[in-house]
């Protein structure tokens, strides 16, 4: 399989895993990383093999370990090395493998993460000092995240039944090829689902800006400064004509192959009345029942084969008990700052023309992606700017 179709299933991966989460999510507003989530799952199929394989392969679209393995590789080296010394976005993205020292790693399972998927391996005693790895693991997404996720393992989620941790951690800091001067921030009323409104800070620019229109949505492209390399990340708003539109265009949107790159804004236009509210989410969640919602059962249950991972008796004994996430995005005049932690606990048992008005004071859909490549690192979406949590 090419690189763009192994990308085109991750991207279809994200949008459908994003209309779980935010169906589950109230009136909470919702980040997530797909692609941090995505790099735990293909972790787990590494040392997965039978149905338990099979089925995770078939929830992220793959159709072989080797294809995710692949696919890490080049979008690793493609995607997500850092490009801010080269006047680029600031990116980190980590993987890290904790296992109990009674259950040595299979050394194909050790290579694979180590050189692949470029894990730290490391031993560790889950059955005297549990609290204390879970400690090390949040530290690591800690540093790893530059501070913004600070506690990915909950209290509680690891005790001395727990036999392997696997965790990645994504960081990007972008600022905008056109920064938004903060003189013009002023506020203004951002329109709720419950027909009531709030006031807050909305930036303004009169710049040309890549928007496209269409019957009952907008889309507005805001890329970030690249650096000298080819990539250009960029964040997308979806924006619904309706005030209370959000639940359907996010249907459209995961639903629909290849919705994402046919409604993407690649000229710019005119604009005269044009508003993006400042937002910061911190949204976390155990992303287990949202994964069963997609299908993938088996590594939560007592027919979990994690036999290519560990080299010991146990090993058929082994399953997920839940895969934590954390993400944090925030939005301002300068830019993006925004990163992402997971963490699986395993353990015994249409053409632009202008003017344009944007206007986005009602809930939105928002997308950080690759645009070279098309890779997803964060969506989500804005119910209420003023909810940091």
């Amino acid at each position: 399989m090419d690189l763009r179709e192994s990308i085109a299933n991750q991207s279809s991966f994200s949008l459908r895993l994003s209309r779980h989460v935010s169906a589950s999510a109230g009136d909470r507003n919702v980040v997530l990383s797909p692609l941090s989530l995505h790099a735990v799952l293909s972790l787990l199929a590494t040392g997965s093999a039978g149905s338990t394989l099979a089925q995770i392969l078939s929830t992220v679209g793959s159709p072989s370990a080797a294809d995710l393995q692949s696919l890490s590789t080049q979008t690793i080296g493609l995607v997500l090395a850092d490009g801010s010394a080269a006047g680029g976005p600031r990116v980190a993205f980590a993987n890290g493998v904790w296992v109990d020292s009674s259950v040595p790693l299979k050394k194909g399972f050790e290579e694979t993460v180590t050189s692949v998927y470029k894990a730290v391996a490391k031993a560790v005693d889950f059955q005297t000092k549990a609290v204390e790895v879970a400690n090390e693991v949040n530290a690591w997404a800690q540093n790893a995240t530059a501070g913004l996720v600070k506690e990915l393992l909950p209290p509680g989620s690891v005790d001395n039944s727990t036999r392997l941790v696997l965790g990645n951690a994504l960081y990007f800091k972008g600022a905008w090829d056109k920064k938004f001067e903060a003189s013009e921030t002023k506020d203004s009323e951002f329109y709720l689902l419950n027909g009531t409104s709030v006031q807050v800070p909305f930036m303004t620019s009169k710049e040309k800006q890549f928007i496209s229109s269409y019957d009952d949505f907008s889309v507005l492209r805001l890329p970030y400064k690249q650096g000298e390399d080819k990539r250009q990340f960029s964040m997308y708003i979806f924006l619904p004509d309706a005030r209370d539109g959000l639940w359907s265009l996010l249907e459209k949107l995961s639903s629909e192959p290849g919705f994402l790159d046919r409604h993407r804004p690649r000229q710019k236009a005119s604009v005269d009345n044009f508003k993006i509210p400042k937002f910061k989410i911190s949204f976390g969640l155990d992303a287990s029942e949202v994964l069963k919602g997609l299908g993938l059962v088996l590594p939560f249950s007592a027919e979990c084969d994690l036999s290519e991972m560990v080299n010991s008796p146990v090993a058929g004994s082994l399953s997920v008990s839940s895969i934590y996430h954390k993400s944090v995005v925030e939005v301002n005049e300068e830019g993006t700052e925004a990163a992402a932690a997971s963490a699986a606990v395993v353990l015994l048992r249409s053409l632009p023309v202008g003017p344009f008005d944007f206007v986005a004071d009602h809930p939105f859909v928002l997308v950080i992606r690759e645009d070279m490549t098309g890779v997803v690192l964060f969506s989500g979406h804005v119910i209420n700017p003023l909810l940091a949590e």
